[in-house]
């Protein structure tokens, strides 16, 4: 009895100091970079990410007042070092994460998260899905653009700054090892928005800004990814207004998902938008609305509703249409898009 006190006596010994030792501090916690009297540069809120502003210096599409002012973070209050939300964006940038070197399928992906154009949700929908798609052999690039909670317009700087992304990365894609014909973005809500107007969009973009650096490279995505998106272009509020927009006869695929009864709204939206590129006749459009589930999570798996698998059905989308083929090769998706083109128009 005695030797059995004793040795939990020691146990305890053992054990209590270890358990007494207070947590250190997280290392390499991401943090808003200093003012100084240039422009604003952006830090990278993952280990390993190559930042690049999306603008040179003294760009038009800059506001000189604002461009040196810091972005302020939103710290996770559980998660130690993980950046949750960011606003006051006013030098717009990209955060590249590049797949591995023996699994690189060549295909990238701009993630523009949402936040209702008043914050960026870059944590859930920007941080979080870079280590999922890195499985898949996907490049990924995390987009901060400007907000409407900071003075900008998401319908033209938002816009603007996802076509310029797209620009940038199919400019890098030799340097990176990206096949710059299978560049896509993906939205959630509010970044939904801008994907959305990126898929039909791009032949204004491209034309405004013909005369810059990058005035050769095209800002068309490749693929587009709506997920519980805002509205688009295409609701009856802004057409009644504006009137139907043109959608380019070579617009790319899209993917659209989200839940529907309880998340209604984002679901009409989706719709209106399905239904707009699909009587188009633009080719391999697909479209998810799940009966259950939740609006802005991300790529959880939401209460195992049917809504969590949004994400396996896009990489099977994204499979089928010829993005995990070797880079280089020609996607099903550019041969479909080319033949729909090349088709001579339908009868009324």
């Amino acid at each position: 009895m005695h030797k059995l006190i004793i040795a939990g006596l020691l146990t305890a010994a053992l054990v209590l100091p270890v358990m007494a030792q207070n947590t250190p501090a997280p290392q390499m916690v991401p943090k808003a970079g200093p003012v100084t009297n240039g422009p604003y540069q952006p830090q990278a809120i993952l280990p390993g990410g190559i930042v690049m502003p999306l603008y040179p210096a003294g760009s038009p599409f800059l506001n000189a007042k604002r461009v040196s002012e810091a972005e302020k973070y939103t710290m996770d209050p559980v998660v130690p070092g993980r950046v949750s939300r960011i606003v006051n964006i006013h030098n717009p940038s990209i955060e590249v994460h590049l797949a591995g070197a023996g699994n690189n399928t060549g295909t990238a992906i701009i993630l523009a998260p949402g936040g209702g154009h008043s914050t960026l949700v870059i944590g859930l929908e920007g941080a979080d899905p870079v280590p999922f798609f890195f499985q898949y052999g996907i490049n990924t690039i995390i987009l901060r653009n400007r907000l409407r909670s900071d003075g900008y317009e998401p319908k033209t700087d938002g816009v603007n700054d996802l076509e310029q992304a797209i620009r940038m990365v199919r400019a890098h894609a030799g340097e990176w090892h990206i096949d710059p014909h299978k560049i896509g973005v993906m939205g959630f809500s509010a970044g939904a928005e801008l994907t959305m107007a990126s898929a039909i969009q791009y032949p204004e973009f491209n034309s405004k800004n013909g005369g810059d650096a990058l005035g050769a490279v095209s800002s068309r995505p490749d693929f587009v990814a709506s997920i519980y998106p805002g509205p688009s272009l295409f609701t009856p509020a802004w057409t009644s207004k504006n009137g139907v927009p043109p959608i380019p006869k070579d617009a790319p695929p899209s993917f659209i998902a989200g839940a529907g009864w309880q998340d209604k709204v984002h679901a009409v939206w989706a719709s209106e938008y399905f239904a707009a590129m699909l009587n188009a006749g633009i080719p391999n459009v697909e479209m998810h609305i799940y009966a259950r589930g939740t609006h802005g999570n991300g790529l959880a798996y939401r209460d195992f509703t049917g809504e969590g698998t949004w994400q396996d059905r896009f990489i099977h989308w994204l499979r089928d249409l010829g993005f995990f083929s070797k880079p280089g090769e020609e996607t099903l998706a550019a041969r479909d898009v080319a033949a729909f083109v090349a088709a001579p128009p339908a009868k009324p």
